[in-house]
């Protein structure tokens, strides 16, 4: 690569970095006020070419993972570093500074994302594949980091150790869990064109098998 190429390459990445500043703010809030719109966005950008897809947004991948790094930084901020990043015990020690934490945070989340498209795929009655699985896991993106920004905002409330501050942060787990539930039943509903109840119990049955993935992988780092 010549000198010249390289500050186009730089001149690319620092308009795409603060891009961001701008499609960040706009892309949360839509998923905050139009959720299901949201995913069905993506499903739609999903069939354009990849130059033209989320043009006047974040893509759901970036948005979960500047969401989380989001969430971190106020952790930081609010309650220092995390315990784990100490620990030598087991496969924490391999989560050695706030990088690796992160990394660990964004497989842990986007569970949620590939468990919910997996059982939708499956329930459609199609192969789960490469094909099948990547727009709605996509789409499952956006909700995902509004989970993701209500778990980790009840968690940085329940670690600061008020009373007041510990149910808080239990009631914004609570209600982020509810909300995310509650829009998956949507989903499966509209998707599927079955009745609430049987959406209800696929979005449950993901939800939990989310959960439990999640639960486990962090059982190893403890």
């Amino acid at each position: 690569m010549n000198f010249f190429n390289l500050i186009q390459s730089l001149d690319d990445l620092l308009y795409e970095v603060m891009s961001w500043l701008v499609f960040y703010p706009v892309t949360l809030w839509r998923t905050l006020v139009r959720p299901l719109q949201m995913m069905d966005y993506s499903d739609v950008e999903q069939g354009d070419a990849a130059d033209e897809q989320y043009t006047d947004t974040l893509s759901p991948p970036l948005f979960l993972l500047l969401s989380l790094i989001l969430v971190h930084a106020a952790e930081i901020a609010l309650v220092g570093d995390d315990a784990m990043i100490a620990s030598k015990v087991g496969l924490a020690a391999f989560v050695s500074n706030n990088t690796d934490l992160i990394i660990l945070r964004i497989v842990s989340f986007s569970l949620f994302p590939v468990m919910l498209a997996t059982r939708l795929v499956r329930a459609q009655g199609l192969q789960v594949n490469r094909d099948t699985l990547r727009a709605p896991f996509y789409s499952q993106c956006y909700v995902a980091a509004v989970l993701a920004m209500l778990l980790g905002a009840g968690v940085i409330l329940i670690k600061l150790a008020h009373d007041w501050s510990v149910l808080a942060g239990g009631a914004a787990a609570v209600f982020g869990l509810l909300w995310f539930g509650f829009f998956q039943t949507a989903w499966f509903n509209q998707h599927l064109k079955c009745g609430r109840l049987k959406a209800f119990g696929h979005a449950s049955r993901a939800m939990v098998e989310s959960l439990v993935a999640m639960t486990l992988l962090s059982s190893l780092f403890a």
